[in-house]
């Protein structure tokens, strides 16, 4: 009988997550009903956001409660199925957690189907798949972008900060990326052609900004917060836009709610640019859109990603934590079987 490894919250964390957070249990998989199919999981995306999700707090998605599988997507491969929907040997990804096998209603909204035309199973959780699309469309939709303005990213090496840099030049901007060590910075420079990067942890990042912004900053893509935001504040332009993806920096504070968050950054300027929080299931009805054209982006060399590969279920708390560090180069994924 096929099992099903889970990954669970055992407790909720005070601060930086510890491996007491975190249970592990294997259960048996049932036959499957009529219109289900059983997903083996190939790759599990570990992202940011899910830190928020362990807080016992008030946000834009119920928290998780203890004994929940821990929430995050995943790619697989349909292996058995009891629906007319998808047949076997389809790929698909559902946003339904850390565990090795799924089984799932093949009407659940939390189902997608992969075309591997777009990319790799892989890049359907990173470039062409949820990263991609937060970039594109918090970009086009929050950032309204205008040829020749300047936009800068935070953690912009990462999966979504790489994507909405190379997507701002692709539209004719001039971009400058904020990315933590000299690898990194070179990355985002030589290979996705960003117009510069700044080493936040070489200690000059205010001097380094404004120097490289000398006509100021029209949009910035908050992923960060902290320090960088404090740093591109006085920099942003009459009229700026600050679409705001996260402020990673204060996921692991003991108490968020009493963090200096970039709300109350942007709020404290002269003149509050327009900014906001958003999230990318409010365009949900045009992911496919969103995924095939960032797939023709990645198919004639546009739109270039990398990725931060760990293996193995048991593994997925130390990566998740290194995540929270930046520690990750690209897009942090998760082997949990082979594609076969």
């Amino acid at each position: 009988m096929i099992k099903n490894k889970q990954v669970f919250l055992a407790k909720r964390p005070v601060g930086e997550p510890s491996d007491d957070c975190f249970g592990f249990r294997q259960l048996d998989i049932a036959e499957l009903a009529e219109n289900q199919i059983l997903i083996k999981v190939c790759w599990l995306s570990l992202d940011p956001y899910i830190r928020g999700r362990m807080n016992d707090a008030k946000s834009y998605a119920a928290p998780l409660a203890i004994g929940d599988i821990m929430t995050g997507e995943s790619t697989g491969i349909v292996i058995k199925s009891t629906s007319a929907k998808f047949a076997v040997g389809d790929r698909v990804a559902a946003h339904m957690g850390w565990q090795s096998t799924i089984v799932a209603d093949a009407d659940d909204p939390r189902l997608m189907s992969v075309d591997l035309n777009n990319g790799s199973l892989s890049a359907h959780l990173g470039v062409v798949g949820m990263p991609g699309r937060t970039a594109y469309f918090g970009l086009t939709e929050v950032g309204k972008p205008q040829p020749g303005e300047t936009l800068v990213v935070a953690a912009a090496s990462g999966a979504v900060g790489s994507a909405v840099g190379q997507i701002a030049k692709i539209k004719g901007l001039r971009v400058v990326g904020i990315a933590g060590g000299a690898e990194k910075c070179r990355y985002v420079k030589e290979e996705l052609k960003f117009d510069t990067c700044i080493d936040y942890k070489a200690g000059n990042l205010a001097a380094e900004l404004a120097e490289a912004c000398p006509d100021g900053i029209d949009i910035y893509f908050e992923n960060v917060g902290g320090e960088v935001t404090k740093a591109v504040a006085p920099l942003l332009n009459a009229g700026a836009r600050v679409p705001i993806c996260g402020y990673i920096s204060n996921y692991n504070d003991e108490d968020i709610t009493k963090s200096e968050s970039p709300f109350d950054i942007l709020k404290g300027l002269d003149v509050v640019p327009e900014h906001r929080f958003f999230v990318v299931t409010e365009w949900h009805d045009r992911w496919i859109e969103a995924t095939r054209l960032l797939g023709s982006w990645v198919s004639d060399g546009r739109l270039k990603y990398k990725e931060s590969i760990g293996e193995g279920l048991e593994n997925a708390p130390e990566l998740f934590r290194g995540l929270l560090k930046g520690k990750n180069f690209g897009k942090q994924l998760l082997k949990v079987a082979d594609e076969d």
